[in-house]
């Protein structure tokens, strides 16, 4: 059974690996340099199933668990960390939510476009003046008949632009309270739903974030997920999974950055050696691999919980924590490691570089990952 197992995870990693190579790989700086957002590539990604991981075979996905899917994410980027991004954000956030909460009949709707990548998912909770305060949120809905109108502004918004379906929280009771809240979908045309500015980032330059806009969007109450007051709990659940996505990104970054780090100091040369011989460099790559693999058991520990119905918050949070500061770490070495080198575009530890930092504040920053470890610990 444990062969069989490892042999299936084998095949999965030379899948993605093979997608990498052939329609990632060539194009990493090009669309780093223009910030481009390769919209066609995820069409690719979803044929191999690499858009609809969690999704059951009959609503057209690959129905695999969470081992197999950190494995995809941790593979993407390890080469390019914004198309990690990118899967990990449809994956984990937007067709995560509708799996867990939806209806039957929103399942149907939704999900065959999603899994198949046909279609792109976004998911809101983030506004201009609630980040890690997201319980008082100014975007209202407002119940009108059998519909709602939504108006405010959602920011940091993965696909906020090129999205085709979005799931949305919005506060229908008080500020503050944790039933406050209510989830919907909303879908690409729906008359006062619009993208707002796109940002102009330091790294993950290649993954589309954007702001969503509402003004007097009406939709239907068939269009609302779960029970009205339920959006935060959902959404909870949502960020817990969300954190092993954001921990498996950053042990590909950590990854790619040591491995082009090792790579480097065996083949650099100075004063008559490689430099990965000299004891400053080589107790550099040991805390770096020793980061990484720490990594990768926390991560494990936290999937073992989770695919056994176990509570997992504390894990999922320890894990998306020190993975993502060591990944910051890692790819800080690694460019010291090139020294002159690791500054310029010609060598990829610069791009992981940059790509890194957003581990350390994306799904939670460190500081909320401490909170809710302690709360944990403590309660």
């Amino acid at each position: 059974m444990t062969n069989s197992k490892e042999q299936f995870l084998e095949m999965i990693s030379e899948s993605v690996d093979d997608f990498v190579k052939k329609e990632i790989s060539p194009n990493v700086m090009k669309w780093d340099e223009e910030q481009y957002f390769p919209i066609d590539l995820f069409k690719k990604a979803g044929e191999l199933g690499f858009m609809g991981v969690f999704v059951d075979e009959k609503y057209g996905g690959a129905g695999l668990g969470y081992n197999e899917y950190t494995l995809i994410i941790e593979k993407i980027s390890m080469v390019d960390p914004s198309i990690g991004l990118s899967v990990a954000a449809h994956n984990s956030l937007c067709v995560n939510h509708i799996l867990m909460f939806c209806n039957e009949e929103q399942k149907n709707k939704l999900l065959p476009n999603l899994a198949s990548g046909k279609h792109l998912g976004a998911w809101g909770l983030t506004e201009h003046n609630t980040g890690s305060d997201a319980k008082n949120m100014s975007s209202v809905a407002k119940k009108e008949g059998d519909n709602w109108v939504l108006n405010g502004t959602k920011n940091f918004i993965t696909h906020g632009k090129s999205c085709d379906t979005a799931v949305v929280i919005f506060r229908t009771g008080e500020k503050g309270d944790n039933h406050g809240m209510t989830a919907f979908y909303i879908e690409k045309g729906t008359k006062g739903f619009t993208a707002g500015k796109k940002e102009n980032k330091l790294g993950m330059r290649a993954s589309e974030t954007a702001e969503l806009v509402f003004e007097n969007c009406v939709i239907p109450d068939s269009n609302r997920i779960g029970n009205v007051g339920e959006g935060f709990i959902q959404s909870m659940k949502i960020l817990d999974g969300g954190r092993l996505s954001i921990a498996a990104l950053s042990i590909g970054i950590a990854n790619g950055a040591y491995q082009a780090a090792l790579k480097y100091a065996k083949e650099r040369k100075q004063f008559g050696k490689a430099i990965a011989n000299f004891q400053a460099i080589s107790f550099k790559l040991a805390d770096m691999a020793t980061k990484i693999e720490a990594s990768k058991l926390l991560l494990q520990n936290a999937i073992r919980l989770k695919e056994n119905n176990k509570q997992y918050t504390k894990e999922a949070a320890m894990a998306k924590m020190y993975s993502s500061e060591s990944c910051v770490e890692i790819a800080t070495d690694a460019v010291q490691i090139h020294g002159g080198y690791g500054y310029i575009k010609e060598y990829p530890v610069e791009k992981f570089y940059r790509d890194s930092k957003l581990c350390t504040i994306g799904e939670g920053t460190t500081e909320i990952q401490k909170l809710v470890i302690a709360r944990n610990i403590i309660s």
